[in-house]
């Protein structure tokens, strides 16, 4: 599960163009395992996701570590912070591919910091005391989106268009989705995984 987990959330990355975080590779072994790494140390990697030198998430030369594959340490996390805020643990492990690559050390260019990209000012609405802290950082990130849902009647698009954009600026619009290119991109990646990872959970 585990293995088709990642695959599924590589798939997904694959087909957002300008959502790549960070090189990584791939092989599946004699039982039928996939393995992920940015990393690779065995000549059965091959390379299934080119990084991107914008993203906020790119892990810089040298550093080595392999976010993604590590993916399963949130799992607990996740559950914990979507089952507290009554929401899919596949939607908040969507928003987070999208968002960091599962880097807890991403920062993007805007500030926004962690897996789930907050912002500063909404890590101290939700009582973060540590931002990069990956369980303060999940819960703060599932409890504003679940906030977003409520405010936007439970439309997931621009609760999601909320969490990219800002809940005024969806307001600003008359409660669509705002004209920004990269919110315009950022909804239906999303929304992409997190259909795949519904679909695997069906399964």
């Amino acid at each position: 599960m585990a293995s088709r987990f990642a695959y599924l959330c590589l798939l997904a990355v694959m087909v957002l163009p300008g959502y790549a975080r960070a090189d990584i590779f791939a092989f599946t072994d004699s039982n039928g395992v996939t393995h992920f790494s940015n990393v690779p140390s065995d000549s059965r990697f091959k390379l299934l996701i080119a990084a991107s030198p914008d993203s906020a998430a790119a892990v810089a030369p040298g550093k080595g570590v392999d976010w993604l594959a590590r993916s399963a340490k949130y799992d607990q996390a996740i559950a914990g912070a979507a089952k507290a805020n009554t929401i899919q643990a596949a939607l908040v492990r969507a928003v987070i591919v999208v968002e960091s690559g599962f880097n807890p050390r991403a920062v993007s260019k805007r500030g926004a910091v962690g897996l789930m990209q907050l912002q500063p000012a909404t890590a101290r609405r939700y009582g973060v005391k540590d931002i990069y802290d990956p369980e303060q950082n999940i819960r703060a990130g599932t409890h504003y989106l679940s906030d977003l849902l409520t405010r936007f009647d439970s439309n997931l698009e621009l609760a999601l268009a909320a969490y990219n954009a800002g809940e005024e600026a969806v307001e600003r619009y008359g409660r669509h989705i705002p004209p920004y290119a990269e919110t315009l991109a950022y909804v239906p990646s999303v929304m992409r995984v997190y259909q795949r990872l519904m679909g695997l959970s069906a399964s």
